[in-house]
């Protein structure tokens, strides 16, 4: 294989790698490392051992899913030791992160943008995954997601087929427990236009209105911006909660935007991106918040809206 061939083939994988990570880690900064670290690694081989590889492009993925299973053992000591509660990193749509596609100015595209939105990146899918233990996670996300076959995931993970069955079958077992009934996206945004309406009016009936009784917002602040270090329960202390937080930051601008693919809220104070959060909806009313404040996890965003609010 020539040198450029090599490269072309390899980065070629930057996509599908970003991807994997960030479904296995929940966090984009984390899925970049992981990255990183595997074309450092491929990049430490010997040129006569990269020319060994049959297929680079599964000796990436099979590297960059043990960097990830890593990650996983040593990040569940990490949040242990958080504060307050872990959400997984938002991710705005395409062209909605800081500078636009590409860096607005042609140069490498940020690593948001290189992420395929679809249902498997939905909030309330990574908050399921965050409970599996690494193996359950690592074994759903490569057969369930990316449709890898057990003898592959086995392959990558090194274990025996019939046992990453058993942890995609216990991981998806999960997932089926947790998942509300499909909402479509019209109807979402519909609830949370209404939500948003009812929260600039401090309108505290209207929000209790959209709130199931038993709704949970959680809110992720990472000991680095305000935020309610454990969830806040029933539909009436969150609305009641929702208000007095507006009353102390006059001045928030509240905007409807994409996270993770479906749609969200961002609250800006000064142009600069302070909260976003991502819903889960069930019977037609809101059922989950999950509302993400720390600084580090909002770095994809912009700090200026680039549609003018």
């Amino acid at each position: 294989m020539t040198t450029e061939a090599e490269l072309s083939v390899i980065v070629g994988e930057r996509r599908q790698l970003i991807n994997l990570a960030y479904r296995l880690l929940g966090s984009l900064a984390e899925a970049e490392d992981a990255v990183q670290e595997t074309y450092a690694r491929w990049y430490g081989l010997s040129r006569r051992q990269r020319e060994d590889v049959v297929s680079p492009g599964a000796w990436l993925t099979t590297v960059a899913t043990r960097v990830c299973l890593d990650l996983l053992g040593s990040a569940r000591a990490r949040r242990e030791r958080y504060v307050g509660e872990w959400i997984p990193e938002p991710l705005p749509d395409r062209g909605e992160w800081i500078g636009g596609p590409a860096g607005g100015s042609g140069g490498p595209a940020d690593p948001a943008d290189w992420v395929t939105l679809d249902e498997s990146v939905d909030m309330a899918l990574l908050v399921v995954l965050e409970a599996m233990t690494p193996a359950e996670r690592v074994a759903f996300v490569l057969h369930d997601v990316f449709r890898y076959p057990f003898p592959e995931v086995a392959e990558i993970v090194g274990r025996t087929p019939a046992a990453c069955r058993q942890l995609a079958a216990s991981a998806r077992r999960r997932v089926g427990a947790a998942r509300a009934p499909a909402v479509p996206r019209g109807a979402q945004a519909g609830l949370v236009r209404q939500f948003k309406e009812a929260w600039e009016a401090r309108d505290i009936a209207a929000l209790v209105g959209l709130l199931a009784p038993g709704a949970t917002m959680t809110a992720d602040g990472g000991g680095l911006a305000g935020a309610a270090l454990r969830p806040v329960a029933g539909g009436e202390r969150i609305a009641r909660y929702l208000v007095h937080m507006a009353d102390k930051a006059p001045g928030l601008a509240l905007l409807e935007r994409s996270v993770n693919g479906r749609p969200g809220l961002v609250a800006r104070a000064g142009g600069v991106t302070a909260t976003v959060a991502a819903f889960g909806l069930a019977d037609g009313r809101i059922a989950r918040i999950w509302a993400v404040r720390n600084p580090e996890k909002l770095r994809p965003w912009t700090t200026e809206d680039p549609r003018g609010g």
